[in-house]
């Protein structure tokens, strides 16, 4: 429940358009709905302003379901992430309007329409194909909270031209998310032809000595560019 949900309710029950009952049935779960296995924080919204985030991996898909049914009972837009394709079929079969982003592995149910910030546009840069997943989670997460998000896929190193060609996008952005597997490099290389505020993302793309995306997390620590 955020601010303004608070306000509509409070209003609705000075104009009788709601009874003492229905008022209290809405305030009760405030500050979080108790499931048993989770405590859902709907106070969130009013503290920080978004609401929680769901976690999918490790929870079954009816704890899933109830999560998501309790969060947007409350009138939130629900984000899940690290839902893989089982979870989020059952619980699109229970609630059809939710929307299921494979390669992201997040669902997204929209409950209100999304305010838009509109202070600047975050650009996310991929290195390669198989990073895009990682790429495509933050490009979701930062639409729902309101962004104006760009996106670059495919502009690895190994292929110095194909970021060139893209300079223009990279300067006319006010953030840039670069995503990256293998050596790590490309954060580096952005960092060092745009002045922007790059923040670097490591994956656990690679083999050898990639280490599970160690050598990328280090290259990125160590980088020389700003």
């Amino acid at each position: 429940m955020d601010i303004e949900k608070l306000k509509t309710l409070l209003k609705d029950y000075k104009n009788d358009l709601i009874d003492l009952e229905d008022l209290l049935t809405e305030l009760r779960k405030l500050p979080y709905d108790n499931l048993g296995f989770a405590l859902i924080d709907q106070h969130r919204p009013l503290r920080l302003g978004f609401p929680e985030i769901i976690y999918g991996e490790g929870k079954t898909q009816e704890q899933l379901l109830k999560i998501i049914h309790s969060m947007s009972e409350s009138g939130e837009n629900v984000f899940a992430t690290r839902v893989n394709r089982e979870k989020a079929e059952f619980v699109k079969s229970k609630i059809p309007e939710i929307e299921y982003f494979s390669d992201a592995r997040i669902l997204i149910l929209e409950k209100k329409t999304i305010e838009k910030i509109n202070r600047g546009t975050i650009t996310i840069i991929s290195a390669g194909t198989a990073d895009i997943p990682v790429a495509e989670e933050a490009y979701l997460t930062a639409k729902f909270l309101g962004n104006r998000v760009k996106k670059l896929y495919d502009v690895g190193v190994a292929g110095i031209h194909r970021l060139l060609d893209n300079l223009e996008l990279l300067e006319q952005s006010t953030v840039l998310i670069v995503v990256a597997g293998m050596e790590g490099a490309l954060p580096s290389v952005v960092g060092g032809l745009v002045g922007k505020p790059i923040i670097a993302v490591p994956t656990s793309v690679g083999y050898g000595a990639h280490f599970g995306g160690i050598a990328p997390l280090l290259s990125m620590l160590n980088s020389c560019a700003p």
